[in-house]
């Protein structure tokens, strides 16, 4: 489930902050930013440009959108987990980070759902994003959730394992897509300025702490792709960069020169 904070109230969002915060000066100073004028294009040719200001909602893509939303939707987290919330009488499980978060139970009961949809919309002014939110039995053949880079899943266990079913966790397939293109940016043809071992360490860097976030459940065969895909990307960044024809040495394969050169895996 999604949240939009295009429609949150500035007045219930500020006396949040004045729980949090004391210094005045600080509070005029996130106000001020809440409200600055927003300047469109003119409707028109020629025309002068609009000029709105806000009474709801924070600036998108702004610096501390993210820690505001995380102060607001604190007091959902509060009222989920207290003795008269979900938690005790539905055994609900809430898991939320900024403002994406998923709901975990046995039963998704009307009472359940309703309760949700009442505190989100109707208490705290907010919108949910109907496109983003559904709900999911993922015991169900086929079912999966995508959350925070991860898909989770039932999958079949191996034969030899026995004959059951556990849950997978691997890296989405939009994770992987958006790993693909970082490394395709980070050795395209803008870096071929930035010294080899610069760059390798930069890729080296980037790899390590890739990996360590997805480290969790069973990432091999994504880690294989990505072992696969780096040194391919770095061959030809090579190759283009040289030159004269490029080659590993004689008698040593391009995965042996790349992890020669300093390179790892996964």
């Amino acid at each position: 489930m999604a949240v939009s904070f295009d429609s949150i109230p500035h007045d219930k969002l500020q006396a949040c902050l004045r729980m949090r915060i004391a210094d005045r000066n600080v509070l005029k100073l996130i106000r001020q930013w809440l409200e600055a004028a927003v300047v469109e294009p003119p409707e028109e040719s020629g025309g002068s440009p609009r000029i709105r200001r806000q009474k709801q909602g924070t600036p998108q893509g702004g610096v501390i959108s993210p820690l505001l939303a995380n102060l607001y939707l604190h007091w959902f987290d509060k009222v989920f987990h207290r003795t008269s919330g979900p938690a005790h009488w539905a055994r609900a499980k809430l898991v939320r980070y900024a403002d994406d978060f998923v709901v975990l139970a046995q039963q998704q009961t009307p009472r359940l759902v309703g309760w949700i949809e009442e505190k989100l919309e109707s208490w705290m002014g907010l919108e949910i994003n109907r496109e983003k939110t559904r709900i999911i039995k993922l015991k169900q053949q086929g079912a999966s959730l995508d959350f925070l880079g991860f898909t989770f899943r039932y999958d079949r266990a191996r034969p030899e394992w026995g004959r059951h079913r556990y849950l997978n966790v691997i890296p989405s397939k939009k994770a992987l897509a958006r790993e693909r293109a970082k490394l395709r940016e980070m050795t395209s043809a803008q870096q071929n300025g930035v010294p080899i071992p610069q760059l390798i360490g930069e890729l080296n860097r980037h790899l390590r702490g890739w990996g360590n976030y997805f480290n969790f459940g069973y990432p091999r065969h994504a880690f294989h792709q990505i072992n696969s895909y780096v040194p391919w990307r770095l061959w030809k960044h090579l190759r283009r960069r040289s030159q004269r024809p490029y080659r590993p040495p004689k008698g040593m394969t391009v995965y042996a020169h790349m992890k020669h050169l300093g390179l790892i895996a996964l």
